[in-house]
């Protein structure tokens, strides 16, 4: 039988709200033998269009066609067009799917919990037990059913008992836990006075607002009411315990692969799936709490977490300070690499597009229909403890080897710098991605480290060439004379300390004058070029040639045989010939070539010698000239 594979597809792995679904989903994976991957982003943890883009990237990863189903939780889901994006590509794949929470996507099988009823019966609880009358309230984005669903029990709950909602109380979350940090600023901010309850769309900002409420020295529930929604393990052991909603997260992850299943199996299964859900009355609206019966275990699991905190703390404090000194790719992949040794998990597979190191400028993903590189490469696949790499592989595999085992759970994560995307990471058969609030963490130190290296890349090209536009000749591509004085004065130095024999040759066009009077510059601009390439073939690969500006080049000579100036005068004749014949201008190509050989001693410079051979030059280029005056003569 062939291995069954899922795409899930979540925003914020590290909420609380996400985390009980996903255990459903992969204790049933385990269970039946099915490979999941995950694929997620941290949207909207920063307040960032650009970097929303970058993290949102991974969803143009998806294929979706090498999926037998597709999970998405489409209630994480904060912005309405990314949401649709992405149900629109589950929909052309042609897969069964099951949405969450929506009855938005008709061709899809949702499964909801009847988020209204609830919301009411907590709200009028508040309002009828606790006597409230004035609220503010919480909320999640309204673009999400979820969010949009709870408010609107919320405003009917008060409307039905007669209390008007001053829309100046409401505050727009979306559903992260800072937003309840935000909510308590912007009511300070607001100058109104305190309400009586605090009514939040989830427990993630219930839990910021309560403490943020408590170090402005206001007592919940003496002084305020706050309330939450779905559960967490933070809100049951809370202080207060958080008033709140308890929703079957775990069974509706299970319920979600079950209906994929049935699906799959050709098995009818109904399209619409509701749980029901029960409010939480305990001690943040004033109602007795049963902390008690829960602090055993509730020491365990803080410790536990409290420890494994901890030790991602270290870990990716050392990653940090070793991917900061870390200038080459090599360096970094190396880094990482240990660091592995340190994270539970079985593989680990960084992906990134195959031009990484040189793609400094890389587009975003925003478009729509953007997709990865056609190629990506895979430097490290970590696999327990054995480290191997894949130097090319298609991105519409999205995984860098073949997945030939099922019961896998693996987490599709983004690596991007802002709205540039450099690839991603897969984590697999961990819990880390999903338990620890580091995992984005761990993201964000590996995409700033290469993009750091992208840069110094960038940088040490830029430099290579600003050298090298500052010691080479543009028009002839032989050295210049910043370029000549730099190679040849140690190499000068060393023939004096070593009284070697050495040649310097001065060559001088001839006429150029005439021919850019006459034939424009571009003509002479080609006769220097010429002229250019003639000396630097009849340079020995010892011999330093250079333009010395204008219509003037110099070369020096280190290895000497014989009589070496009338050869090397000889040869550039002969080379200027034969490119005349070739060129056939209207005009010829010649030059003036004075030499000075001397043994060097002490004392001898490197100027001095230039100069001789500069003189030299020039009573050769007199001698000619008063050849051919004298030839118009006769």
């Amino acid at each position: 039988m062939s291995i069954i594979h899922f795409a899930v597809i979540v925003v914020g792995l590290d909420e609380e709200y996400p985390y009980n679904i996903i255990c459903g989903i992969n204790n049933f994976a385990k269970q039946n033998n099915i490979n999941v991957s995950y694929f997620s982003a941290f949207g909207g943890v920063v307040d960032s269009r650009k970097f929303d883009i970058g993290e949102f990237s991974i969803y143009n990863l998806t294929n979706f066609s090498r999926f037998d189903g597709a999970i998405v939780l489409t209630n994480t889901f904060a912005d309405d067009v990314l949401r649709d994006r992405v149900t629109d590509k589950v929909k052309e794949s042609g897969i069964p799917a099951v949405v969450f929470e929506s009855k938005d996507y008709p061709d899809f099988y949702d499964i909801s919990i009847d988020n209204y009823s609830v919301m009411y019966e907590l709200v009028e609880h508040v309002i009828k037990v606790h006597k409230a009358k004035v609220f503010n309230y919480v909320s999640g984005p309204l673009a999400n059913p979820e969010g949009l669903t709870r408010y609107n029990a919320f405003c009917d709950a008060l409307k039905d008992n007669g209390i008007e909602f001053d829309d100046r109380r409401f505050f727009h979350g979306n559903f992260r836990s800072f937003d309840g940090t935000q909510a308590v600023e912007a009511h300070k901010a607001s100058g109104l006075p305190m309400p009586d309850a605090f009514i939040c769309a989830n427990d993630s900002m219930a839990l910021t607002v309560m403490s943020s409420l408590e170090k402005m020295n206001v007592k919940i529930p003496g002084d305020v009411i706050v309330t939450g929604f779905d559960n967490t393990f933070n809100a049951q052991n809370s202080c207060p315990t958080l008033t709140t909603v308890n929703r079957p997260l775990y069974t509706s992850g299970v319920k979600a692969c079950e209906i994929l299943m049935n699906l799959i199996n050709k098995k009818p299964q109904e399209k619409s799936t509701i749980l029901s859900a029960s409010p939480v009355f305990t001690e943040s609206c004033g109602c007795p709490g049963c902390m008690e019966e829960n602090m055993a275990e509730y020491k365990k699991n803080t410790y536990h977490r409290i420890e494994a905190m901890n030790n991602h703390v270290h870990m990716l404090n050392r990653l940090t300070a070793a991917l900061a000194e870390a200038e080459t790719a090599e360096l970094a992949f190396d880094v990482i690499g240990k660091m592995l040794n340190e994270l539970d998990c079985e593989k680990f597979s960084l992906c990134l597009i195959a031009d990484w190191e040189d793609a400094f400028n890389t587009s975003s993903l925003i478009d729509e229909n953007a997709t990865y590189s056609e190629y990506m490469c895979a430097p490290i696949i970590w696999d327990n403890g054995e480290i191997s790499e894949v130097e090319l592989f298609s991105s519409s595999d999205m995984f860098p080897y073949e997945c030939d085992s099922g019961g896998n759970i693996n987490y599709f994560l983004p690596l991007h710098y802002g709205e540039k995307c450099l690839g991603y990471y897969i984590i697999t058969n961990s819990d880390f991605p999903i338990y620890s609030l580091l995992s984005h963490t761990l993201c964000l130190n590996i995409s700033n480290s290469l993009e750091n290296i992208t840069k110094v890349n960038h940088i040490n090209k830029n430099m290579e060439e600003l050298n090298r536009i500052y010691v080479i000749d543009p028009l002839c591509n032989i050295y210049n004379r910043n370029g000549f004085f730099n190679i040849v004065d140690d190499m000068f130095k060393d023939c004096v300390a070593n009284n070697k024999k050495v040649m310097m040759s001065f060559i001088d066009m001839d006429m150029l004058k005439f021919i850019n009077d006459n034939y424009g510059h571009n003509e002479g601009d080609f006769a220097i070029k010429c002229l250019s390439n003639v000396i630097r073939d009849c340079c020995s690969p010892t011999d330093i040639c250079a333009r010395f500006g204008g219509d003037e080049f110099v070369i020096f000579s280190s290895s000497i045989k014989g009589d070496a100036a009338e050869l090397l005068s000889r040869k550039i004749s002969k080379g200027l010939a034969n490119i005349n014949s070739l060129v056939r201008r209207p005009y010829t190509i010649s030059a003036s070539v004075g030499s000075v050989i001397k043994e060097l001693s002490t004392g001898d410079s490197l100027y001095k010698i230039i100069e001789h051979a500069d003189e030299k030059m020039y009573q050769i280029k007199k001698q000619k000239k008063m050849a051919r005056a004298s030839e118009k003569i006769n």
